[in-house]
């Protein structure tokens, strides 16, 4: 069963349109990845999907309600989070207070999520107290997960989780994800790292130039050169499908 369903989304800037026409779909309880080198439309395809932007036309489906019409505050409480490339962490406010202000769409701090994200990274525990902007970087990334995950959603976003961060913290962010997604979160996961990405995931999608140049099984991407020369933007250009 689909939770999330997109159907032909056109995203525009202006008079630029970014995405032409994307579909894709996300099981309840999968991990898909979403490839493409810079500007290929990836970071516009989450923030269509989570509310931030409206799209020109095409549809968005969540848990069978349509959302490409709601704000984005909405779709949180829906249960679709997102955590955006850059993280975005509020530098003069604690961990905690970057948790607590994660949770704001519940009536009170749920002891459950804070539980969770600590048990998930035993580290923020450690510096609940410490002003999150003088976290190394790849603290501040821990916290924009966990930030996110206080909502406790059904379908997590993230854009982007590893870049920046040396090897053995991108390994911890992928087993992390894995985690998480063991837990019961379905993740859309936009990576930079094509070959964990699609270690990672059981399906991926390749955008190229804002369409779906390539999808399928990650087994079956991980072994086609196109993929990796796409990801890193140099080569042949992929032929879209349809």
């Amino acid at each position: 069963m689909s939770l999330l369903e997109v159907r032909n989304l056109v995203t525009a800037y202006g008079s630029i349109e970014a995405l032409h026409g994307i579909s894709l779909d996300v099981a309840d309880g999968e991990i898909v990845a979403l490839l493409g080198a810079n500007g290929a439309g990836k970071t516009t395809a989450l923030r269509t999907i989570s509310g931030l932007l409206r799209p020109r036309s095409g549809e968005v489906w969540f848990a069978g309600e349509r959302i490409d019409r709601r704000p984005a505050h909405e779709i949180v409480r829906l249960g679709l989070t997102q955590v955006p490339e850059g993280r975005w962490i509020f530098s003069l406010m604690t961990v905690d207070e970057n948790l607590r202000l994660g949770a704001y769409a519940e009536p009170r701090v749920p002891q459950a999520a804070l539980d969770r994200v600590f048990a998930l990274f035993p580290r923020l525990r450690e510096r609940r107290a410490q002003l999150a902007g003088t976290l190394s970087g790849g603290e501040q990334q821990m916290l924009a997960i966990a930030r996110a995950l206080m909502t406790r959603p059904r379908l997590l976003l993230l854009d982007e989780p590893s870049m920046g961060l040396a090897p053995v913290l991108v390994r911890l962010i992928i087993q992390t994800i894995a985690e998480i997604n063991r837990d019961g979160t379905t993740v859309l996961l936009v990576e930079q790292n094509a070959s964990a990405a699609l270690r990672l995931a059981r399906r991926a999608y390749v955008l190229e130039n804002g369409r779906v140049a390539l999808e399928g099984p990650s087994a079956d991407l991980a072994k086609n050169e196109r993929v990796r020369q796409a990801y890193l933007g140099v080569g042949a250009p992929l032929r879209a499908q349809g």
